[in-house]
This record gives structure tokens, sequence and C-alpha cells, in this order.
């Protein structure tokens, strides 16, 4: 039997099997459990043009392409238990992170905050571990309910308030698509000497994410099985090609107040990365059993985000210190992070240049699991984005982010250091009011639970207006608390002397507190 990874089912009849109509549940009385194997709402149908849906049924019969968008995937549908489909969790986010965007960020330590090379890797080890095990929560989800992540956000947040973290998580994964293009881009040119402009780059790295992503679950789960391979051997490569230019013993620069700002801000930077795909992270679970326990769920894709981004990080972090001692590695960084990253392979002469094409290809891993999930946010944003296939969308989050990769191209550290940090205080609000609904008025044995069969029922979902009030708090701390820029806080400006980023944890602490007494008084009064 194939394992959940590897295999996708045929979903419900609707316009993604190319039937003509889309089917949108209607209200329904029933009071289905979590362990339902059949959907118990009456479909109500949207018609399709005919000539609409016979190009749809052309696209949808080849061989491989995943035509399910945002349905819930049955019990019945779904596969048995296997060690790999274990093992494949883990493989998934190993080789969807351990790419250069990531190497990328461990740079700013030393560059942009000032700080050795201990206090970097500190603060790079113990943000990736925090972030990582938000993000492995979140996915515990996607097993149990069968529902991809902005599907079961509805359980937490409500109906109509659930779109706006799917929107937002949309713009993420495009902004996170648009860094891989750049550092895919800024390698292939370096390794060409120029020869290549960064854009002929770009749009090799977006191709053939779009070809893996078009084509859906089955096919990238076969790529990420395989592609971490070359990296890890090319990257332990580098380690020994740049490994002598390391310098372990840099220290901070900068007074006492600026050394502790920049270990805050690092801090949190650091962490805002593996959290981005907690708003995803379920989406690659769905054709798991529903009995899969959480516990190796949450084990397994831990493991997998931890390694990958604290290997790739220290590697960022080695190659900063460098800069300093190394006149070489200060004239490539001048040039961008890319020619950097293909610096370290100089003392190999063409073999390092085949290595940095390597390198740069191995972006396309991080990229796909973000097309894809973005690409189903289309869908969750209502029933006229779900008439529209997901491979369509797929096509149109693709030129969205070449686009920006192109207009980009030339100021990736401000990209990184503004758009990742920014994205990451929403995704910790996020996870902590679905926290708090979970531990508090959904733990084990209190009455309620999930009723996974209603996920696009809104009369028998939360209203969501306790999570919403909280969700908008929480974006008030984390206005308060942010240090870009374009923009410092209030309160971040009176870190330090200098200012720090401490967004994230005012956008959290508001969220946490004023979340259960607003959802109590929801409870009392609407009783859902």
């Amino acid at each position: 039997m194939d394992h959940p990874a590897t295999h996708v089912p045929p979903a419900p009849a609707d316009l993604e099997k190319g039937t003509g109509v889309l089917e949108v549940s209607s209200r329904s009385t029933s009071t289905e459990n979590i362990s339902s194997s059949s959907e118990p709402h009456a479909p109500i149908p949207i018609p399709i043009p005919p000539k609409l849906s016979k190009w749809n049924q052309r696209i949808e019969s080849l061989s491989g392409l995943e035509a399910r968008g945002i349905t819930r995937v049955l019990p019945s549908e779904r596969h048995g238990h296997s060690v790999m489909g274990y093992i494949q969790m883990s493989l998934l986010w190993f080789s969807a992170n351990i790419s250069a965007n990531n190497l990328a960020v461990g740079l700013l330590g030393p560059l942009l905050f000032g700080l050795g090379f201990l206090d970097s890797a500190m603060c790079s080890v113990f943000g990736i571990l925090v972030g990582s095990a938000a993000t492995a929560y979140m996915s515990i989800w996607g097993a149990q309910s069968g529902n991809r992540t902005m599907i079961v956000a509805r359980y937490f947040m409500g109906y109509w308030p659930a779109k706006l973290p799917c929107i937002l998580n949309m713009i993420l994964m495009i902004g996170y698509g648009t860094i891989d293009c750049i550092i895919g881009g800024q390698i292939l040119s370096a390794v060409s000497g120029g020869s290549m402009t960064i854009v002929v780059g770009i749009v090799i790295v977006a191709l053939i994410s779009w070809v893996v992503a078009v084509f859906g679950m089955a096919i990238f789960h076969v790529y990420e099985r395989w592609a971490w391979i070359p990296q890890v051997i090319v990257l332990f490569i580098l380690v020994g090609s740049a490994g002598p230019s390391f310098n372990p013993n840099l220290q901070n620069t900068g007074s006492a107040g600026a050394i502790t700002a920049g270990r805050l801000s690092f801090f949190s930077l650091q962490l805002s990365v593996p959290v981005s795909w907690a708003a995803a992270s379920s989406d690659f679970y769905v054709y798991y059993p529903e009995n899969t326990k959480k516990w190796k769920v949450f084990l397994m894709t831990m493991t997998g985000l931890t390694l990958a981004f604290t290997f790739v990080n220290m590697l960022g972090i080695g190659l900063a210190s460098g800069i300093a001692t190394n006149p070489l590695w200060d004239e490539a960084n001048k040039v961008s992070s890319g020619a950097l990253i293909l610096a370290g392979y100089g003392p190999l002469n063409g073999f390092g240049k085949f290595c940095g094409v390597i390198v740069a290809l191995g972006v396309i891993s991080n990229n796909i699991p973000g097309t894809y999930a973005s690409a189903l946010g289309f869908q969750v944003l209502g029933r006229y984005g779900k008439m529209v296939p997901r491979y369509f969308w797929v096509c149109v989050i693709v030129l969205i982010y070449f686009i920006c990769a192109v207009a980009g191209r030339n100021n990736l550290f401000d990209i990184l250091q503004n758009f990742v940090a920014l994205m990451g205080y929403w995704t910790m609000i996020f996870v902590a009011i679905v926290l708090e609904e979970h531990l508090i008025f959904r733990r084990p044995g209190l009455a309620g639970g999930f009723d996974w069969t209603a996920w696009e029922d809104k009369t028998r979902l939360p209203l969501g207006l306790a999570a919403l009030v909280a969700f908008l708090l929480g974006w008030v701390g984390a206005i308060i608390g942010m240090y870009q820029n374009w923009y410092m806080g209030p309160v971040a400006a009176k870190v330090g002397g200098i200012g720090a980023d401490i967004g994230v944890w005012l956008g959290c602490a508001f969220a946490l507190v004023v979340f259960p007494p607003l959802r109590y008084l929801e409870l009392k009064k609407y009783g859902r």
C-alpha cells in the first residue's frame, strides 16, 4: 500500500474533478463527530460554463496532477500507517528548509545586528527551537481533521474572521517565494560570472517551482524526499571549503544596550522564519490516517525543521564572521548574498561553481510548499475562489512572486529584515489564539470538541468575535513593539537605548491576555 505522502486519492465530485458543478455546503443540523467518514451537508451546485469544464477535465486528466483543492479528505480516502510515512514528515521539512534563503538569514546576526559568533549562534538555535515548536504544534491538525490549515483556522477564529490570517498567509508565502527567487537568481548569476543576469536565474527558479506545485501533492512529496541529498552534500563541501575562514572568536560590537537590542532582534527574527510555516503546516498531512498520533506528528515535524534551520543558519553565521578577515568574501558580499555563498566555494574553482548551482536550485524545495499552500488560500477565501481549480491559482501565485522578485532583486537584505519579522508577528498571534482555544475551551474531555465535517458550515462554526478582537489587539501590541527601517514602535524604541524588535512578544502577550475572557463571553452569549 502506498503511504500517505506518495499517493493522492480522488476527491469528492466538484469542479476539481471536472463534473461541471462546484459543491458548496449549506446549513446542516447533523451532529456528526470528529471521526465521521461522510460529509452531512447538502451541496449547492454552482453552474460552470461547459467549455471551461471541458478544458478543466482535459488538464486534470494529466497523469499525476492533483485535482483536489480545499475539500476535506474523508477518513475513508486516506491511507494506512507506515514507518516511511512518518519519516516523510521529517524529510519534507528538512528538505524544504535546508536552502540558501535560510542561510542568508544567518548572515544578519553579525552583519546587521553586530553580534559575535557565539551570541549569533545562541540566538539562532533557541529562536529556531521556539519557532519550530509553534509550527510543529499547528501541524497536528492535518491528519486529525483532513482539512487544510486555513480551513482548520475556521474552528478557532470563525468562518469570516479566518479569512484575515488566510490573506496574510498568502502574502507571507508570496514573500518567501520572492526571496527564494532572488537568492537563487543571485547565485546563478554569480556562478556565470555575471554573464547570466539575476533575472534569468529568477526565471529558472520560478519555472521549476511552478511545474512541481501545479502537479501537486504526490510529485511534491517525491521531490522533497530526494532533493535534500544533493543539498546536504554540497553544504558539507561548503563547510570544508569555507570553514577555515570562519571566525568563531568574532566578538559583539557596540554598547551593552546595543548588544542587548541586537540579541532580542536577531532572536525574534530567527523565531519568525520557522514559525512562518505554522499557517500551512497541516496542509501536507491531510492524507494521513485520522488516528495518527499527535505526538509523533509534532516530533517528526519538529525534528525536520530544527535540523534544517540550525544547519544552514550556522553556515550563514560562519560566512558572516569571516567577512572582516577575508577580503574576497567582503568584496563578494558587496555584490550580493549569493555571491558571498559562491565565494565560500572559491578554493574549489570550477567544482565550486558546480556546487553553487546545486545550492541555487535548492531554494526550489523551499519554494514549492509555499506556492502550493498559498494557491489553496484563494479557494479558502470564498466559494467563487473555490470555483477556480487549484492549478490555476498556482500559476497566479508564481506570476506574482516572479514580478516581485524581479522588482526587488537588489534589495534582498531589506526584504529579509523587514518582511520576515513583520510576517512573524501575526503568525505567533494566530498560534497563541489556537493554543488557548485548544487547551482552555476544547481540551480533551470537555464537551464540544471538534466536528470536522462542519468545515464550511457557517452555522456550526464559531462566530470568531473573540478571536478577531484578540487578533487585532495582538497587532496593536506588535505595532508598538516592532522595530523596522521604516517604523519604530514607542516601546521598541526604549530597549537598549537604540531600539529592538519585541513586536512578537508584545503581540502574543496582548492576545494571550484578552482572548480567554472574550471567548468565555462569546460562548456564554452565542453557545459556539
